[in-house]
């Protein structure tokens, strides 16, 4: 015999939104730090290190699950506030306006699935300070990071700018290489930024020029990069352009002639140092490698796109030192996800049934209970999730209403009983029949 209620699928209670329960069998703070974990460490070894301090033992493929579930939830909130194009305005408002900032844009590359490889756009922001001995650091640092295409990327990075306060600082240095990608992140956030060529990006070019002309490792082309660099460094660049132009011509002379020539406003370092200006992006390379290559470019690690980029923007927000503010909301989004009835995600993926209409007839009242007609799609509904109560069921339930309201229970003549003995017993089919013909 079926049951009478239709089984019901697994969902979440009142009393779990209210304990702040999530999917799973671990509690609250187990899940939590499990995630951390996953978004530190390798996955295996964050499921060790669990067991270490919590005694509680899970899998390398439930860290894995929960982690990636997270960094998804976490990255369509970001997303959200993308979107909005609004960032944390109230908390950028009340912060005060920096004086120097800088804003530093690279990209790390990570292996995906398939043997190929993605970069994962960084930007690093942070506020430029001088000690009483000159020497100028970038302090303060955060990071936005996405494996993305530049547009996208520049879009995302606008709420953390703003919360910078990149928009309100008295000056922003964009410190970087000569990517016209990145040149056009600047353009978009700070176009009035002063933009500076990173000094070690720049005697690259001027390396590989004196190994082509006295070849790798020999005194002479140490010698001549030496002068060179100090000159850049410390003098005027011209000087520099006019002995890389007196160098035979080749390659690699042409290729930094060329590149420093184009960039004669962003590589005068003596006046940018006097100004107090940082002049190297070493504050996103170490962003690169702290944030990104440490989790996502281990031994034998290959990512699918999706969860590289959700990893990448999840590390931030521990970079940044806001864990404890994004995790209630990333729990809230994956409480959210979990309240979806899995019926309904179900029938969303499956087309309309095309079949007859039935007739729409006129609904019969009933005092007491409405009956709908059984033609309107909610009578259709009632009837599949709902079964005709028993006689049983019936009776005692009409006793206490009466009891309780003072006002009889009106039986539904489609629910009807079949009448019953004196004695609340159905009479034997012979007794009813004789008394029939009686």
């Amino acid at each position: 015999m079926p049951p009478a209620v239709p089984p019901v699928g697994p969902g979440f209670s009142p009393l779990d939104e209210a304990l702040g329960l999530l999917p799973g069998h671990l509690t609250p703070w187990l899940a939590e730090s499990l995630v951390q974990l996953g978004t530190r460490l390798p996955f295996g070894q964050a499921a060790e290190v669990l067991w270490h301090f919590t005694q509680t033992s899970v899998s390398e493929a439930t860290a894995r699950r929960l982690t990636e579930r997270a960094a998804a939830a976490w990255l369509q909130l970001d997303l959200a506030e993308v979107a909005r194009g609004e960032g944390d305005l109230a908390e950028a408002d009340a912060a005060p306006a920096p004086d120097l900032l800088q804003v530093s844009v690279d990209g790390a590359m990570v292996g995906l699935v398939g043997g190929e490889w993605g970069e994962v756009k960084l930007a690093a922001i942070g506020v430029v300070v001088r000690d009483a001995a000159g020497t100028v650091t970038t302090t303060e640092l955060s990071y936005v990071a996405r494996l993305t295409d530049a547009e996208r990327f520049t879009q995302h990075a606008l709420p953390e700018l703003r919360r910078r306060g990149v928009d309100r600082a008295a000056t922003v240095v964009g410190v970087a290489d000569g990517a016209s990608w990145i040149q056009g992140f600047l353009d978009w956030h700070c176009p009035d930024a002063v933009r500076i060529l990173d000094f070690p990006h720049a005697v690259g070019y001027l390396a590989q020029a004196a190994q082509e002309t006295w070849g790798p490792g020999t005194a002479a082309t140490s010698e001549w990069l030496a002068v060179q660099a100090q000159t850049l460094k410390h003098g005027d660049p011209e000087d520099v352009l006019l002995a890389l132009a007196a160098l035979p011509p080749g390659p690699a002379r042409d290729a930094a002639l060329g590149y420093l020539g184009t960039r004669r406003a962003q590589i005068t370092y003596a006046a940018f140092q006097a100004a107090g200006y940082p002049i190297g992006s070493g504050c996103v390379e170490s962003g690169n490698k702290v944030v990104i290559e440490a989790r996502l470019k281990g031994p034998g690690m290959h990512w699918t796109r999706d969860h590289a980029d959700a990893l990448a923007a999840l590390r931030t927000v521990i970079a940044n030192g806001r864990w404890a503010d994004a995790w209630p909301r990333i729990a809230g989004q994956l409480r959210h996800a979990a309240h979806q009835p899995s019926a309904r995600r179900r029938l969303a993926r499956q087309p309309p049934r095309a079949g007859p209409t039935r007739p729409t007839t006129a609904a019969q009242p009933t005092a007491g209970i409405r009956c709908p007609g059984p033609g309107t799609p909610e009578d259709h509904r009632q009837r599949q999730t709902h079964r005709r109560p028993s006689v049983e069921t019936i009776r005692p339930l009409s006793r206490r209403t009466e009891t309780l309201t003072g006002t009889p229970y009106a039986v539904p003549h489609c629910w009807a009983p079949r009448a019953r003995g004196r004695a609340g017993t159905r009479r034997p089919r012979a007794a009813r029949g004789s008394a029939a013909r009686r």
